[in-house]
């Protein structure tokens, strides 16, 4: 019985079906780059998305572990081989990468790659993917395990022509998968769209009910302050209740919907302009600082942006602070964001009182939904700080 990889065209066919299986694009790339993998018998694979900005907006492998990943750091570049996939027609197929005239070295964590395999997916005439294999593993002496090898005795490339041939329709009916996955999310998006549509109309029309009340009452209280103060304090008790709710309102409308903003100018754009505007309108200064964030996915940077928004309100409205600074900073291929203010702080050891109170509660949850952390630093007196980490693309 035989415990190799699986070959053949039940082999293709298992893997073209796992592609099918999946409807988010994060899922499809990491399933055709496994698929590749293990159906070329290479030592590593990788597909990487191309952004509009000279790197890629996300990137995905296999073969390489979490830590041996992060120890990579950035994504890489559209350059050298790479740049090759994407901006011209054939597959590249090299005996060694490395003596390549436009090979241009790697990080020093980097695995050391050999002979490699790459093509790019194409979605017509768009590239919309470079997908590659490195290092063809042979039998050592004929029986298991499997080593890498590097070129063949004839300086040949240890991929071959068959090997290029089933990449080359994994390349098609990869290019499909993810067409089609990003139409699912495109159309999942647009359904999200319309509902938070239809709750800025709610909202909107929530809030224009309590301002309207809270107008009537003040009236009603300038009418009485001289010939019944009593009821007018009454009134005016009522006032304060009304602007409650209506800055309830205004402030779950800003939570709950994702702005436009996000989606044309990306999260540290955006950040940058909310910080600005709180800055204005409130005492406590207000600051920002970036350091090397590139886009994340869209789902971790909204979970992102609502943590900001949700610390930055616990920070200038019951902190008592006098200044608030977030920063939002690369870690390997996430970012972390971290909002410190100087204010009354807490125990975070009364966390049911403090987490219901601050919505703690849910900062994690957004953080856990995303695939991320969130730690709290606080002590009376000594201000407080919420950092979220992301793992990123």
């Amino acid at each position: 019985m035989s415990h190799g990889p699986p070959s053949g065209l039940a082999a293709v066919s298992t893997a073209l079906l796992a592609m099918s299986r999946h409807l988010e694009v994060r899922d499809v790339l990491k399933t055709i780059v496994a698929s590749a993998r293990e159906l070329l018998d290479a030592q590593y694979a990788a597909l990487g998305v191309p952004d509009d900005h000279g790197g890629f907006a996300q990137f995905v492998v296999d073969g390489v572990s979490d830590g041996q990943w992060k120890a990579i750091g950035p994504l890489p570049r559209q350059h050298g081989v790479l740049a090759a996939m994407l901006r011209e027609d054939g597959p590249q197929r090299l005996a060694d990468v490395r003596k390549d005239p436009r090979f241009g070295g790697w990080p020093s964590a980097h695995p050391d790659l050999v002979d490699f395999l790459g093509l790019p997916i194409r979605d017509g005439d768009e590239v919309i993917g470079a997908l590659f294999l490195a290092n063809k593993l042979r039998p050592a002496e004929g029986h298991p395990p499997q080593t890498p090898g590097g070129p063949e005795p004839d300086g040949t490339c240890g991929f071959t022509q068959d090997d290029e041939d089933v990449l080359g329709i994994l390349a098609q009916h990869a290019a499909i998968a993810l067409t089609n996955a990003r139409l699912y999310e495109r159309s999942r998006e647009l359904t999200i769209a319309e509902e938070r549509s239809r709750l800025a109309h709610e909202l909107h029309d929530a809030v224009s009910q309590k301002l309207f009340s809270l107008r009537l009452t003040a009236q009603a209280a300038a009418r009485l302050v001289d010939r019944d103060p009593s009821r007018a304090k009454g009134e005016l008790q009522q006032v304060a209740a009304l602007a409650a709710e209506a800055a309830e309102e205004l402030r779950a409308a800003v939570v709950e919907l994702r702005p436009a903003a996000l989606d044309e100018d990306g999260l540290v754009a955006t950040l940058r302009t909310q910080v600005q505007v709180l800055d204005r309108a409130h005492s406590a200064r207000v600051t920002f600082t970036a350091r090397g964030v590139r886009a994340l996915p869209a789902t971790q940077e909204e979970a992102v942006l609502r943590v900001a928004q949700e610390a930055l309100h616990n920070a200038l409205r019951h902190a008592e602070a006098d200044h608030v600074d977030v920063t939002l900073e690369r870690r390997g291929s996430g970012a972390v964001l971290r909002v410190a203010d100087d204010g009354k702080g807490f125990d975070p050891g009364i966390i049911r009182r403090a987490g219901r109170h601050l919505g703690l509660v849910s900062m994690r949850d957004r953080a856990s939904g995303v695939g991320g952390s969130l730690t709290v630093e606080s002590e009376p007196g000594k201000g407080a700080a919420i950092e979220m980490e992301v793992p990123g693309g």
